[in-house]
């Protein structure tokens, strides 16, 4: 991080750690209206009748949602589609913000810490699929000890490289042009970027496969 760039606002909830990529009730979506009609790249696909550039990325439609972080209360379980893109493009912490290349970023011969809820103690794998933006250690140290989801089971690892993958959405079908069902019901399809059906899907998170993985212990870092 230079000089000329600031740190985001930590915020706290009921003595929690509010992530970064966590929404908050404020930030509720705008209306809008999904139509079929020409991508950028001139293939068909999904766009917004009100559409504007900041809606697309990669010429993918992006689901929107409102930008007040820290106004209301947070939803600690759900993810805001915009911070967490951020997090996984510039590897930003996903609790504090900060960008995850950093002194210990350096120390641990450039790789990234990943963590994940895991109840049964399964490792990282080489070229596991992912959500979740990477973390800096005290952010990592800080929420297994206050968790509650964490403190349950977790497992962590330092990974080489965090490789754009897909998207993880809604999506439409041509034809009848409504939402395709998800299974489980209520979950959000994964779609890769070389998926024509890319075009179809209304994006709400980033996806990538993490290589080079070294699982490990926090406790480890700790010291």
């Amino acid at each position: 991080m230079t000089t000329t760039e600031r740190a985001p606002q930590r915020f706290y909830w009921r003595g929690l750690p509010v992530p970064f990529i966590a929404p908050w009730s404020v930030e509720d979506p705008p209306s809008y209206d999904v139509i079929e009609t020409l991508r950028p790249n001139g293939s068909r696909g999904i766009g917004y009748v009100d559409e504007l550039p900041l809606d697309r990325r990669r010429g993918i439609l992006w689901l929107r949602r409102g930008v007040k972080r820290g106004a209301g209360t947070p939803d600690l379980a759900a993810v805001h589609p915009l911070r967490q893109r951020q997090a996984m493009s510039h590897l930003l912490c996903q609790v504090c913000g900060k960008s995850t290349l950093d002194a210990d970023f350096a120390r641990w011969g450039e790789r990234h810490l990943v963590i994940a809820r895991d109840v049964e103690g399964r490792p990282v794998e080489e070229g596991e699929l992912t959500g979740s933006p990477p973390v800096c250690r005290p952010c990592a140290i800080e929420s297994v000890r206050a968790c509650p989801h964490l403190r349950k089971g977790h497992t962590a690892a330092l990974v080489e490289r965090i490789v754009p993958w897909g998207v993880a959405g809604i999506i439409y079908r041509p034809t009848a042009f409504q939402p395709v069902p998800s299974l489980p019901e209520g979950s959000l399809s994964k779609v890769a970027f070389t998926n024509p059906q890319i075009g179809w899907t209304l994006a709400a998170r980033d996806l990538a496969t993490l290589h080079g993985c070294t699982p490990i212990e926090l406790d480890d870092l700790a010291t």
